[in-house]
């Protein structure tokens, strides 16, 4: 193991209090990133849709766990293969695009297919198809090769996106309207932007003390 790599096994052993950090950036920067998102759209649609409220949550969960985990894999993957100094730096960088990215308001292309296998399966096939290549499963990606631990990343982002959208199912499109839309996606721009001058910093400071 690297000495500035953490697995799952060293957290639990040597620092367990990063269990909490990882769990608790990983939730706060995508349920900040999911508000307004095209996936909490989404969650308004099939809930005025189906109006099933219980295969409706259900089918989000399993669709982000399954989305996540590919995510959070792809991530941990990309940081085996490159240097620790280099995916500071890369990882730092794609949190300031992230950062920029929320600032855009989402639109949703076009209303989910109402499939007859019922309202869970339309749901998972349909939340796990918007949430490919949206910024929440981007983030996991980055998320997972800042930390490599995939597993509390991925109960982190998942928690975050519930997190976003049970209300979202629940109360429905007025729940849209009482949330500042603007303040929210320039909250989740300034989060995203500190986690990533924090990895440029932790970046730099790595280089520091290898170069000595």
């Amino acid at each position: 193991m690297h000495q500035d790599r953490v697995t799952i096994a060293s957290i639990f052993i040597l620092a367990p209090g990063l269990i909490l950090e990882v769990f608790f950036v990983s939730t706060l920067l995508v349920a900040l990133a999911e508000i307004g998102d095209k996936t909490q759209l989404l969650s308004f649609v099939l809930a005025a849709k189906l109006r099933r409220p219980y295969p409706i949550m259900l089918g989000i969960l399993a669709a982000t766990l399954l989305n996540h985990a590919l995510a959070a894999s792809a991530g941990a993957w990309l940081a085996s293969l490159i240097s620790p100094q280099a995916l500071n730096w890369i990882v730092g960088l794609s949190f300031i695009g992230f950062g920029l990215w929320a600032l855009k308001p989402d639109t949703l292309e076009s209303d989910p297919r109402i499939l007859s296998a019922g309202v869970f399966i339309t749901t998972l096939i349909a939340f796990f198809l918007a949430e490919m290549g949206d910024k929440t499963q981007f983030a996991t990606v980055a998320l997972a090769a800042r930390y490599d631990t995939l597993a509390l990343v991925v109960l982190g982002t998942t928690f975050g996106m519930m997190l976003a959208n049970v209300p979202a199912v629940w109360i429905g499109e007025a729940l849209a309207h009482r949330i500042n839309m603007k303040w929210m996606r320039w909250f989740a721009a300034v989060s995203f932007v500190l986690m990533g001058i924090g990895s440029l910093v932790a970046g730099e400071e790595l280089t520091r003390l290898t170069s000595t």
